[in-house]
């Protein structure tokens, strides 16, 4: 079972930046394509960005310009590195893989985080 733990978020003011990783306790070179999500309090999980085994990447339009995703298969990390950030941007962020081939339960080989908290000020 592949255990994964988000970190790097925070507190900063619209403007700001932060970068968030994600650690896989074992290798994820298994899951081709790889994401980060977010929610707010009483909204829908959102899919951010996704990145695949050859460096592909998409984003969501919201975020588009903006986020940058990245993944190193030798360290099990996936980051995502985030500028010009938006008090829309509040929310708890996750990784896993893409939802959109495993469907919304995820991989049953793979546990989600308990995600990091992202605060954007005014």
């Amino acid at each position: 079972q592949v255990q994964l733990v988000e970190s790097g978020g925070g507190s900063v003011q619209a403007g700001g930046s932060l970068r968030l990783s994600c650690v896989a306790s074992e290798s994820i070179f298994s899951i081709n394509a790889m994401g980060w999500y977010r929610q707010a309090p009483g909204k829908q999980r959102e899919l951010v960005a996704v990145i695949t085994n050859g460096d592909s990447t998409n984003y969501a339009d919201s975020v588009k310009g903006r986020f940058t995703i990245s993944r190193d298969n030798a360290k099990n990390t996936v980051s995502l590195q985030m500028n010009s950030l938006k008090p829309e941007d509040t929310a708890v962020y996750y990784c896993n893989a893409d939802l959109n081939l495993y469907g919304p339960l995820g991989p049953d080989f793979v546990s989600w985080g308990q995600g990091t908290q992202v605060t954007v000020s005014s």
